[in-house]
């Protein structure tokens, strides 16, 4: 099944909520170079709180874009990684992340020019 986007009782929709989030394509741009714990998102993602974190990290694995694995360790240790999925928005999202880091700039002037 194709979904539909432009449909408003599509799903589709959901996937572009998940996607469309902040902290998820941060999360995705994060796990690029491998599995890290939770600590080590937080810290290079920057500027979100645990909670939210946390809620990012579980809906994207519900989604199934992330997987989480415990390790049997004291304390225990927690990685999280992209699943298949998951790695197939590393190309968009990368592409939409360089975009934005290329036109900050000129997004910056335009809200400076056109008043609220």
């Amino acid at each position: 099944m194709k979904g539909n986007a432009f449909d408003p009782n599509c799903p589709t929709r959901l996937v572009l909520d998940r996607i469309g989030d902040k902290w998820s394509v941060l999360v995705v741009l994060s796990l690029s170079d491998g599995p890290r714990r939770f600590t080590q998102l937080r810290d290079m993602i920057g500027g979100v709180t645990p909670k939210v974190l946390t809620q990012t990290l579980r809906a994207m694995e519900r989604d199934g874009l992330l997987t989480r694995r415990v390790f049997a360790e004291v304390p225990p240790r927690v990685e999280y990684s992209l699943t298949p999925l998951g790695q197939s928005l590393q190309t968009p999202i990368g592409a939409i992340a360089e975009w934005a880091e290329e036109n900050v700039e000129a997004v910056i002037a335009a809200r400076e020019r056109t008043p609220v």
